[in-house]
């Protein structure tokens, strides 16, 4: 193979796995995050099953900054790799928040990564994870945190830190094109992964060779994999926005502290308004507003608005990246 990651489709991916190439979507949150809906399709029991069912040889929880699903399911368990998303903010080396996704770890080595991570020290991370031999990616490089100004020209020397980066489904293509070409350029692994929220868990993944976690990942990090992607177009969008709604849908599910959170930012709104505590106690109105918020979906406009707004950094994003490119060679 070429000392490069390869981009493949759904259908190429089934030789490969026929000829024993493993994979693993490794980005995948349960109903132990903040920004998840509490039922039981999302419990981490149910998408542990759903994930061997999809065809997963390896399954990881990243839920955003616990390990709680692993207390629920064991430590230890056919085919289940530990996995944490941290979310970190150091002010000096980057100024904006980042997240990285980190595998294969035990509970006393979590607990010192949360630490670490407390305190906004970044470098201080890394090098814990390097010492500990600990596998790594930095997420969604061109994702930012809502409200925080992102500082682009660290986002890409970041990069330089990680010997992964992620090509996630929820980000712009063109935003996912431009980290599958830095991490070309610049000899770093790359995984697929879908980052679901709604239980979609296997639907982009990465394939790599490896029976063991270890020498599965040891490949991705060594450029010897392939991922698996689609394009996020406005059809797959509406398909995210009403597998939200038919969760939400669902009787007892509506707390005071829900937070709505599907990560397209214009349907959180509406159905945060949607389901709160005025429409939660009225059943007959709330099916009415959730009808309402499918057909709202199904028109297009809120993925449209979705698209737009994913794409309004690109041309900065393209600006800068001539910047490290030119730099570079």
């Amino acid at each position: 193979m070429a000392n490069k990651a390869k981009v493949i489709s759904l259908e190429e991916a089934k030789l490969l796995r026929d000829e024993g190439w493993m994979a693993a979507d490794l980005h995948v949150h349960t109903t132990c995050s903040h920004d998840v809906i509490p039922t039981s399709a999302l419990k981490p029991e149910a998408l542990y099953n759903k994930a061997l069912r999809a065809g997963m040889d390896f399954v990881a929880f990243t839920d955003h900054d616990t390990v709680e699903a692993y207390d629920i399911l064991g430590w230890e368990r056919d085919k289940l790799v530990t996995g944490v998303e941290l979310s970190i903010r150091d002010d000096e080396v980057v100024g904006h928040t980042i997240h990285l996704n980190v595998y294969d770890f035990t509970k006393n080595q979590f607990q010192e990564m949360e630490e670490i991570s407390s305190i906004g020290d970044l470098m201080g991370l890394l090098a814990y994870l390097n010492r500990s031999s600990l596998t790594y990616t930095y997420n969604h490089p061109f994702w930012f945190e809502p409200g925080e100004k992102p500082n682009l020209s660290a986002a890409f020397s970041i990069m330089e830190l990680f010997p992964v980066v992620e090509y996630n489904r929820h980000r712009a293509q063109r935003k996912n094109e431009i980290v599958v070409e830095l991490a070309q350029k610049f000899a770093k692994g790359l995984t697929a992964t879908t980052d679901t929220h709604s239980g979609r868990v296997g639907e982009i993944y990465t394939l790599s060779k490896g029976v063991e976690f270890g020498e599965y990942f040891r490949h991705i990090r060594e450029r010897d994999a392939y991922i698996v992607v689609t394009a996020l177009t406005k059809e797959e969008i509406v398909k995210e926005m009403n597998a939200w709604i038919d969760l939400l849908s669902h009787q007892g599910l509506f707390q005071s502290d829900d937070v709505i959170s599907t990560g397209l930012g214009y349907m959180d709104r509406i159905l945060g308004v949607m389901t709160g505590g005025t429409f939660r106690n009225f059943p007959r109105l709330r099916r009415c507003i959730m009808n309402l918020c499918r057909k709202l979906s199904c028109s297009g406009i809120p993925a449209s608005l979705y698209l737009r707004s994913e794409g309004s950094l690109v041309p900065e994003i393209e600006e800068q990246l001539s910047v490290v490119l030119g730099k570079r060679f």
